[in-house]
């Protein structure tokens, strides 16, 4: 029932009813301020919270479970049960030589790899930044090898380095070099296979530090060369150092790729000839998928899982010293 209108002192006309509702309204959205309140506060944190659940569900379940498996003793059926063995797989993965030779493997061809691309790469980078007749057809051709599919180009230069009739050594007898066995020789397997790794990953980096060439202001050199600086000095003093950020940004996107390379491993040598060519990675494979050891082989995947964070972390303090400057 609606109570009757008052009149205030002041001789305005007061409605009770409402004064009640606003009161109610009021009294109603103070959570909701008090909840948008507590939304903005915390905003920042929200909005990648989707982002973090995904990538927990993702990334965060499969390395719980190669956890768990790693600390046990885990038969290829389910019939089977498991047996706990707490840290005996770390334990016996460091006392094993093999282990310690994969890694030396890994990080052999990794220096050979990333080095050469860089080498290869700096020196294309320069060749396209000069201007000439082609160059945009050059940038094209230069992404082609990074278009193929890694297993069919993998089995081409397999062909290739074939000791008896593959074209490699075809061409060395035109320069009269003796004929190598390539993959084939356990010397020559490392850096065969980095060769491979650096046709396939040569443009990708050459690109990264073409795009830095172009952000060197063209006065500077103007004023090197007025001053009489010669090619070597342009480059020592000038482009490498303007290029240091886009270097050491292709350095990372390539290092932490190649610590983990399979698949033209896989596809030429498969580790051999007498495990010259058995990364790390390649190691973990045969253990749980060769020999099923499955609770070994999970252990050596979470170790090359944290060898490869070592390194992100070392090559991401890097990158963050170099930008500071």
């Amino acid at each position: 029932m609606n109570q009757p209108p008052e009149e205030s002192g002041s001789g305005r006309i007061r409605y009770p009813e409402r004064a009640e509702g606003l009161a109610y309204q009021a009294a109603r959205g103070r959570p909701r301020a008090a909840w948008t309140a507590l939304v903005d506060r915390h905003i920042r944190l929200l909005f990648p919270l989707p982002s973090l659940l995904a990538f927990l569900l993702v990334l965060g379940f499969p390395i719980g479970f190669m956890l768990y498996v790693s600390l046990h003793d885990w038969p290829i059926s389910p019939r089977i049960p498991s047996i706990f063995l707490g840290v005996g797989n770390y334990a016996a993965l460091l006392t094993n030589p093999r282990f310690w030779d994969s890694l030396w493997i890994t990080f052999y061809f990794t220096a050979l790899a990333v080095g050469g691309e860089l080498v290869f790469g700096f020196a294309v980078a320069l060749l396209i930044h000069r201007e000439f007749r082609g160059r945009g057809l050059v940038r094209v051709a230069l992404i082609m090898p990074m278009a193929a599919t890694p297993v069919a180009m993998s089995l081409i230069w397999n062909m290739m380095m074939e000791p008896s009739l593959g074209m490699l050594n075809y061409l060395l007898s035109f320069v009269r070099a003796p004929r190598l066995l390539w993959a084939a020789d356990p010397r020559w397997a490392v850096p065969s296979l980095a060769l491979i790794d650096i046709w396939f990953w040569t443009p990708f980096i050459a690109l990264i530090i073409s795009a830095g060439l172009q952000t060197i202001p063209e006065e500077i050199v103007e004023s090197a060369r007025l001053d009489g600086a010669t090619a070597l000095s342009l480059f020592r003093h000038i482009t490498l150092p303007l290029v240091r950020a886009h270097v050491v940004m292709a350095v990372i996107l390539r290092t932490i790729p190649a610590l983990k390379t399979f698949d033209h491993i896989f596809v030429i040598t498969g580790g051999g000839p007498l495990r010259a060519s058995e990364t790390l990675n390649l190691y973990t494979f045969l253990e749980g998928f060769e020999f099923f050891h499955m609770g070994y082989s999970s252990a050596l995947a979470l170790t090359l899982t944290l060898i490869i964070l070592v390194v992100s972390a070392l090559l991401a303090r890097l990158r963050a010293r170099e930008w500071s400057y």
